[in-house]
């Protein structure tokens, strides 16, 4: 497939959601055929040598980013929601955000224990989404295998939050 410049489909909005953020929007990476193939096809490449059984992906990029990058990589998907959103039995874990706390949930039967999984964002800030989405995957016994995203914000903790775990991203600022 032929290179695409990826940072080049990330949308900088300033100010968003509040004052002193440089928001990444990936909209436009996703509307552009091209461009999306290209970034699946490097997550899958970053991906290659790692052994994993499942990919979990926290919603809502979380799923866009993670379903396509399973089929590509030929395993399941399991999408991890905010509270109140699953229909069967869940497991539960909080997570702290800018301004208080949230509830994110998975199925108790996603996951069997000993199952190895790839948790997967669209993008690494703090860490608090996809740290949230590691200790479900945990509580559920399952065994990260890493966490890959398409972006990666170097300036914040988020790796360092993460430290434990490999962490993978294909774009960084």
């Amino acid at each position: 497939m032929e290179k695409v410049n990826l940072k080049e489909k990330i949308r900088i909005i300033p100010d968003f959601p509040q004052p002193g953020i440089l928001f990444k929007d990936v909209t436009p990476l996703l509307k552009d055929a091209k461009a999306f193939a290209y970034a699946i096809d490097q997550m899958a490449s970053k991906c290659s040598s790692l052994e994993f059984d499942l990919i979990v992906g926290p919603e809502a990029r979380g799923f866009v980013i993670g379903a396509p990058l399973a089929y590509r990589l030929g395993v399941g998907f399991v999408p991890v929601r905010k509270k109140g959103k699953l229909p069967a039995a869940t497991i539960q874990g909080e997570y702290k955000l800018e301004y208080g706390f949230d509830v994110l949930e998975i199925h108790q039967d996603a996951i069997q224990p000993g199952q190895k999984v790839l948790v997967v964002d669209d993008l690494l800030a703090t860490g608090g989404t996809i740290g949230a989405t590691v200790r479900l995957v945990e509580k559920a016994q399952g065994i990260v295998s890493a966490v890959v995203c398409l972006i990666e914000l170097t300036y914040l903790p988020g790796r360092q939050n993460l430290k434990e775990y490999e962490v993978i991203s294909v774009i960084q600022y």
